[in-house]
């Protein structure tokens, strides 16, 4: 991909109204998406996350419902809702640098050092400090499986006026250690969007891009 033909699939995306819900993603274009949650990069690499993909037409009836009837949640291809680890435990780290070490062909007792520095970052926070830290963390994510869909021609739109209680207790997370932060349709737009022609408006780029 060239410079230009990225500016020109960023230029492409907006954030769909109305998809066609007759048009599914081709399985490897929704599996390189896939792909683009997992290689998110996240602070420290703990990846606070898990990425839900509702299928059940059921649950996402509910869901709808809990979104303020956004059509969106119903209509598009895929929806996916992102969740956040609602603390980051001693345990948690544990696990990351257990998960590390075998990747890269090291044993957690050489890791050590490091894991020691992400412990003592995370609990210089109150629980809820590290909460809000890690639902920051998930909007990389969701930044990242945004412009990888627009790069290869896939709509999204990002839904945060949803209900998170709501999702929750719909999804079964009580008790799980995560919780939904926010959620994205995805697949293709209609044809009668007519968001799809409205000119993208943003700041000069001056405005919002200073260099010192």
């Amino acid at each position: 991909m060239t410079p230009a033909e990225l500016t020109s699939a960023l230029n492409w995306r907006y954030a769909t109204k109305s998809f066609d819900s007759e048009k599914a993603v081709p399985a490897d274009a929704w599996q390189a998406l896939l792909d683009s949650l997992v290689l998110a990069p996240s602070s420290f690499g703990l990846q606070p996350w898990k990425f839900i993909v509702v299928s059940d037409p059921e649950i996402r009836e509910r869901l709808r419902g809990n979104s303020w009837g956004q059509s969106q949640v119903t209509a598009a291809d895929k929806l996916v809702v992102f969740t956040s680890r609602t603390d980051m435990a001693p345990e948690d780290i544990k696990r990351w640098v257990d998960r590390l070490a075998e990747v890269q062909g090291q044993t957690p007792e050489e890791l050590k050092g490091y894991a020691g520095i992400v412990e003592g970052f995370c609990q210089r926070m109150s629980p809820e400090a590290r909460h809000n830290w890690n639902i920051r963390q998930t909007y990389i994510a969701l930044g990242q499986f945004m412009a990888a869909a627009a790069t290869i021609g896939v709509d999204t739109c990002p839904l945060e006026g949803i209900d998170p209680t709501g999702y929750d207790h719909e999804l079964g997370l009580a008790g799980s250690g995560y919780a939904t932060c926010v959620a994205c349709a995805v697949g293709y737009r209609a044809s009668d969007d007519r968001s799809a022609t409205r000119p993208k408006a943003r700041f000069p780029a001056d405005e919002v891009v200073w260099e010192k």
